[in-house]
């Protein structure tokens, strides 16, 4: 079992690699364009998407810039009962509500993660947030548009409100595995994944920078000696974009 895993899990990664390249291309340059003009880094996802937005923020080896946009009880599982996290992203007109009082504002770039991409909740994080002058990239299965119905009373998807789609290809289910004794299928592969993209457009936008010249506002090691002190050397520098810190 541990090897099929595995195997699809790779097998998904090297899907996105040959296959979202120029979106990826695209993302780390609009990244990279956004940190060199002044603009500001946000992430959200609601759910188990929200563990690739935490993994993008305040984290070894990212940017400093990468703040996460939360909406009280859909950040995580810790929420009781958990399925309310799932009823709220059901909740139309919650996502306006938040970008209102966010510090997002016209010029900065917005992931927003969803894998079904068809909730009321990104759906209008995607929407709002553009109508606000924000570049939306968009992280999500595509293949739950043409498979499933949209939530959101525009009958529209996450992937229709985006300026860059990344598509994680992951199969509608989210679970790779099955078996004769098993009557559901199981492990899912969509965290893999998705951070696995998002870490690949830091990665290019870290590039894009040094090639021009700007050293990328990194964050180090708390862990390794000297990592603290250049964190707070980075965090002094662009303490008008970070939030986290606040």
């Amino acid at each position: 079992m541990s090897d099929r895993f595995f195997d699809a899990a790779i097998g998904l990664l090297q899907q996105v690699r040959d296959q979202d390249a120029p979106e990826i291309a695209a993302a780390g340059a609009l990244l990279a364009d956004t940190v060199a003009d002044g603009g500001r880094l946000f992430a959200f996802g609601a759910g188990h998407s929200s563990l690739a937005a935490q993994d993008v923020v305040y984290r070894a080896g990212g940017l400093a810039l990468m703040n996460l946009l939360t909406v009280p009880g859909v950040v995580g599982v810790d929420v009781m009962p958990a399925t309310l996290g799932s009823a709220l992203e059901r909740v139309d007109g919650l996502a306006t509500v938040v970008l209102e009082t966010s510090p997002l504002r016209a010029g900065d770039v917005l992931f927003v993660i969803s894998l079904s991409g068809r909730n009321a909740l990104p759906v209008e994080m995607a929407m709002s947030a553009r109508a606000r002058g924000v570049k939306v990239i968009g992280v999500t299965s595509v293949a739950y548009a043409t498979e499933t119905g949209s939530r959101h009373s525009s009958g529209t998807y996450l992937k229709d409100h985006c300026d860059i789609v990344l598509d994680s290809r992951i199969p509608v289910g989210d679970a790779e595995l099955t078996h004769d004794g098993i009557e559901a299928p199981f492990a899912p592969a969509s965290t893999v994944v998705t951070s696995a993209l998002l870490q690949s457009v830091l990665a290019t936008a870290a590039g894009a920078l040094a090639e021009r010249g700007i050293e990328p506002p990194l964050l180090r090691s708390g862990n390794v000696d000297g990592g603290h002190e250049w964190n707070r050397r980075v965090m002094a520098e662009y303490r008008d974009r970070i939030f986290y810190q606040r």
